[in-house]
């Protein structure tokens, strides 16, 4: 059965009612796999609820597109600062994705480097839990939380712990001009230095990405024109051991991470789609274990998108490198299997929050 509820009380009588398992989605375009279970669809809450581009917030229902919020922010020279991640070329999805499955998912693009996680911008949720009720906690304001921080443990839970049904959360300006700086770069190795070499500098870095298809390292400045201007020329320098430097105006530089942001260079290509997380220096020790067909690097080097051999164990090939992988597109299970002493804590809090165990069981673990 699919549910289709377009509004709190409604999802919230919904999960009451059953004790089927429910297969929680926004506009699924961030995960290629199903879920076993009724599917329910929170793409029928939808709505700017608020908005004060003075005071920085926006509150919004979770089904509400991102496109729809990008516009709306757009229209007052804003937007989402923390540059969510775009699957659903890549995963071959039609649908749109949703401000509440950005926060479910974390999904955090390439700016995140500089201004933050998704959940950092993540100010309250009210969402129903797996008995159906309705919960609300945070507020519309940043300030320092005591108990309890939900906000934070929703953002990231994939449906898991409760179905989100308004967010509200903190926006940026965007910045008057943007800047890229292109070198080649053949190998992982002489990329991640080149990143490392801008990130180790007071020149406040926005993107630092490595496309390893077209053999590019990309770094990002933003900001007023004469500092742009002057940061960029400075690191141009800085950066000019390595080789030749490019320098990518406003039109050509949005295009670039535009196409990082959406893993375009992976698209079209056959082979399962990992992403794999660990420090920075240590991405290059990952590409050479694992080999991986077409790959991109971002956060300088700390996320590496990778297209691998269809049922590839890309866990195994890590090794002894400290990280985990995420599988998006393949056989094996979505998510790094926790350590047993973090999987004993996180199963007792989804029973607190699940007590009847239908929300999204078994995506992660």
């Amino acid at each position: 059965m699919d549910y289709k509820p377009t509004s709190e009380a409604e999802l919230s009588e919904i999960v009451k009612a059953t004790t089927n398992p429910l297969a929680i989605v926004g506009g699924g375009t961030r995960r290629a796999r199903p879920v076993k279970g009724d599917m329910v669809s929170a793409a029928g809450i939808s709505g700017i609820v608020d908005y004060e581009p003075g005071a920085l917030t926006m509150v919004a229902r979770a089904g509400t597109p991102l496109f729809e919020i990008e516009a709306t922010l757009a229209k007052e020279n804003q937007q989402l600062a923390f540059e969510p991640l775009s699957l659903a070329g890549i995963l071959g999805a039609s649908g749109h994705s949703t401000i509440g499955g950005v926060f479910a998912a974390n999904a955090s693009g390439s700016r995140r480097i500089q201004a933050g996680a998704a959940r950092d911008f993540l100010l309250g949720v009210r969402f129903v839990d797996g008995a159906g009720k309705i919960v609300k906690n945070g507020g519309r304001v940043m300030k320092n939380v005591t108990g309890y921080d939900l906000v934070k443990l929703l953002a990231g839970s994939w449906g898991t712990l409760g179905i989100l049904s308004e967010v509200s959360f903190k926006v940026l300006p965007i910045s008057d001009v943007s800047a890229t700086l292109s070198m080649k770069a053949d190998d992982p190795k002489t990329a991640i230095d080149i990143m490392t070499t801008c990130m180790n500098t007071a020149f406040d870095v926005t993107g630092a990405a490595y496309d390893a298809v077209a053999g590019c390292v990309y770094i990002r400045i933003e900001g007023f024109e004469k500092s742009v201007a002057y940061r960029s020329g400075a690191l141009q320098q800085i950066v000019s051991k390595f080789g030749a430097v490019d320098i990518l105006e406003m039109t050509a530089s949005r295009a670039v991470w535009t196409q990082i942001q959406n893993l375009s260079m992976l698209q079209n290509r056959d082979g399962d789609l990992w992403r794999v997380s660990v420090k920075p220096t240590d991405g290059a020790n990952v590409v050479h274990a694992i080999s991986p067909d077409a790959y991109v690097m971002d956060w300088s080097g700390g996320s590496i998108w990778m297209r691998v051999s269809k049922g590839m164990d890309v866990r195994g090939a890590l090794g002894s490198i400290a990280g985990h992988a995420t599988c998006y597109v393949g056989d094996a299970a979505m998510f790094h299997p926790e350590p047993e002493n973090v999987r004993v804590l996180t199963d007792a809090i989804r029973r607190k929050f699940d007590p009847k165990a239908i929300l999204n069981q078994g995506l992660m673990g």
